[in-house]
């Protein structure tokens, strides 16, 4: 299995997007996630490898018990800064950008938890069939 990204999409319209959905990645990091994504479907391609990606966006969040999660010196995230500001640890919360086609003119974003993200994983290995079994079916 192997923890993709969405930003393998690179500019996508505002719509859902289907896994069909064309890859254009603008940056190093969906460049990179993509790299690998068509190095598994080679390699699945050549020797019957049993991989599958999860393509998602911006994970976020903590356990619920708060003794895992992230925890940076200099926060940039939008969601922790967030929290932080609403609980008073820092002065200012911005939201940069004016111009997106939304009612406000500010960015739409998908998160999804980490823990949601973690059963996905779980579920998507217990549901996926190993080489063998695919080569019985």
């Amino acid at each position: 299995m192997f923890s993709s990204t969405g930003a393998v999409y690179g500019n996508a319209d505002n719509s859902a997007l289907p896994e069909s959905y064309s890859c254009a990645p603008i940056n190093p990091y969906g460049a990179s996630k993509w790299m690998i994504e068509r190095m598994l479907e080679d390699y699945r391609n050549a020797y019957g490898l049993g991989a599958f990606c999860l393509r998602y966006f911006n994970a976020s969040g903590a356990g619920a018990s708060g003794e895992i999660g992230e925890l940076r010196d200099n926060e940039t995230h939008l969601i922790p800064r967030a929290m932080m500001a609403l609980q008073g640890h820092v002065a200012d919360f911005d939201v940069f950008g004016g111009d997106y086609d939304t009612p406000d003119g500010t960015a739409i974003r998908d998160y999804i938890h980490v823990t949601d993200l973690a059963t996905a994983h779980m579920l998507a290995l217990i549901w996926s069939p190993t080489p063998r079994q695919r080569a019985r079916s």
